[in-house]
């Protein structure tokens, strides 16, 4: 089954950027069952070989484009709509950052117009004309076209004219989301960021010896080194507890710890830090997805990375970043408040059983800071619901810190309503740094 479907991947990889790509399609080309057509399409997106966008379904997108980019062109525009060009090929690659509804007269709409967005409008030619006059694209919905006149003035302004089938505010929703969606990618930080490139690493090759270890550890100074093959393939780590006892003439592969945890480009910081401490890494290798040795990511590259990026998760495109933005802080962080609003409720009109997990958690992880000056991510929670809790309800979110050691920290939470306990949970937790 791997091998099937390690081949479905590389002929996905083939095929031209924007092409759009299904199960039944891959199923029935390659001679595979659906179910292994469906695997390689998942493990395609999540090496960026993919990528689904809504009423458009998976499409093949550019790998090498930045993953971190937080600009949207306007041929990848044109992918997302499902739409076609009238005019102005020769803008496609400009980047837009913001779109405008040409909903009222042309010359109302003229302090609105910026060369870097996109009008969306119906067959208003006058609304068209203005806003390409003034460096605006034009993007036209309902599947309508343009006169010549429209298309000869895009090509001159070298800006795009669009069409889609879609209604404005369909348009409108799927632009806006892919624009959160590529600012919330742009603000998490992953190894890709921070880590130290191959090029500055100093590493060993497995037919090394002890002798060449400790010149390198005398010249640099550090004690810890990937262990590369020919092929500059990552096979092992060696420290200088592993080459104690052991005279100069031994082999590195004899004395290496082989097949060690590693990171890819992709994986986030909040993943390495996790690995770090609960496995006590100082230093990870980033590999791709061939073992290719591409570099080193050490813990005070991670740390000084979390520090700069504590408030990632409250980005407002995210439905967590939603939920936690009610929670109130009170008494200096002993205790939290928030109030159930409908978008936090089940089919039933009570809170959710996963919206009250993560304000139980996110609580938790404010009272660390709030209290201990202690970072942590959650590893378990133990929640029980007593009793059903209403909409516009009031909710107090008491956190109480059980136990906590270097590693790891448990706390007792209490939920109460009117002073009346509903909820009560035990969370435990894992420590990751000092927060300052």
């Amino acid at each position: 089954m791997p091998k099937k479907r390690e081949q479905v991947i590389q002929y996905i990889q083939k095929r031209p950027i924007g092409e759009r790509v299904s199960v039944r399609r891959l199923a029935r080309s390659l001679h595979v069952s659906e179910g292994t057509a469906y695997q390689a399409i998942k493990v395609a997106e999540e090496r960026g070989i993919v990528s689904t966008i809504p009423r458009v379904g998976t499409v093949r997108v550019d790998m090498a484009q930045d993953r971190q980019q937080a600009t949207l062109t306007y041929q990848m525009l044109l992918q997302v709509i499902n739409g076609q060009v009238f005019g102005g090929h020769a803008g496609l690659e400009k980047v837009l950052h913001r779109f405008l509804i040409g909903a009222m007269t042309a010359d109302r709409m003229l302090p609105y117009l910026t060369p870097d967005a996109v009008v969306i409008v119906g067959n208003r030619e006058d609304i068209q004309r203005t806003a390409l006059s003034h460096g605006a694209a034009v993007l036209v919905t309902g599947g309508l076209s343009v006169s010549d006149s429209i298309m000869a003035l895009a090509d001159q302004k070298q800006l795009p004219v669009l069409s889609t089938k879609f209604d404005t505010y369909t348009v409108a929703t799927m632009i806006d989301r892919v624009l959160t969606n590529q600012q919330i990618r742009h603000k998490i930080t992953t190894v890709a960021d921070v880590f130290i490139p191959v090029t500055e690493v100093r590493t060993l090759y497995s037919r090394q010896t002890v002798a060449d270890y400790k010149r390198l550890n005398r010249s640099t100074t550090h004690a810890r080194f990937p262990v590369i093959s020919e092929t500059k393939q990552l096979v092992g780590i060696v420290t200088g507890k592993d080459i104690l006892d052991y005279s100069g003439q031994v082999r590195i592969d004899q004395v290496m710890t082989k097949s060690p945890a590693s990171v890819n480009l992709t994986t986030s910081i909040a993943s390495v830090s996790h690995m770090m401490v609960y496995e006590g890494y100082d230093l990870l290798p980033v590999v791709d997805q061939h073992l290719v040795l591409l570099g080193v990511i050490s813990r005070q590259d991670v740390m000084a990375a979390m520090e700069n990026n504590r408030d990632v998760s409250r980005i407002a495109g995210t439905y967590y970043g939603q939920v936690i933005s009610r929670l109130q802080e009170w008494e200096g962080g002993k205790a939290y408040h928030v109030t159930v609003t409908p978008q936090m409720t089940n089919q039933i009109g009570t809170i959710a059983f996963g919206i009250l997990t993560e304000l139980v958690t996110h609580a938790c992880q404010r009272h660390l800071q709030s209290q201990l000056h202690l970072a942590a991510t959650i590893e378990q929670v133990d929640l029980h619901y007593l009793k059903l809790v209403q909409i516009e309800s009031q909710l107090t979110i008491v956190p109480t810190v059980l136990d906590f050691g270097r590693q790891t920290a448990i706390l007792d939470v209490a939920v109460q309503f009117n002073h009346q306990l509903v909820a009560k949970a035990i969370v435990n937790c894992q420590l990751l740094e000092k927060h300052r």
